[in-house]
């Protein structure tokens, strides 16, 4: 007679083992899973954004980083910018904004962007004092965002902007 081969029962001792490599695959995953970054440093700082009101408001100087996701350079200086956000907190505001998502396009428009990622770098009193276009190393960003915080002119860069000749 053919036909398929009827299964075999597992053993007592086999579930058990079965029972018991499961479990451990689980705990396994559960515990891995507290170590892996669901989010990418963007969505990070994205979702930390406060309202670029308060933010120009506050007392505090702030960093526009308009950016794409598609944007490799973009991704590229995320970790960096992530960072920088948490060693600047209470002293530095950074908003990130998303130029494909039109509830930002009022905002792309007004500041100009026609390059990302696009940097705009604004005084403690809310006062655009310069821009910054294309990628931006660790070592730069801490330059830029020291010369905000301590109030100083912002250091020459390529690819930087003081705000002469930048409106609001």
């Amino acid at each position: 007679m053919t036909g398929s081969p009827q299964p075999v029962p597992l053993s007592r001792l086999q579930q058990v083992v079965l029972v018991i490599v499961s479990m451990a695959l689980a705990i396994g995953l559960l515990l891995m899973r507290g170590d892996i970054q669901s989010e990418t440093p963007t969505e990070q700082l994205a979702r930390r954004s406060i309202d670029l009101e308060v933010a120009l408001t506050n007392g505090t100087p702030t960093i526009i980083e308009f950016y794409a996701d598609w944007c490799q350079v973009c991704r590229e200086m995320a970790p960096a910018m992530l960072e920088l956000e948490s060693s600047t907190r209470n002293y530095l505001d950074i908003i990130l904004v998303n130029v494909d998502n039109p509830r930002w396009q009022g905002l792309v428009n007004r500041y100009e962007v026609n390059g990302i990622p696009q940097l705009n770098l604004f005084s403690a009193d809310g006062q655009l004092c310069g821009r910054s276009i294309g990628l931006r190393q660790p070592e730069e960003l801490l330059a830029l965002s020291t010369a905000l915080i301590n109030e100083r002119s912002l250091p020459k860069l390529q690819g930087v902007k003081s705000s002469v000749g930048l409106e609001q």
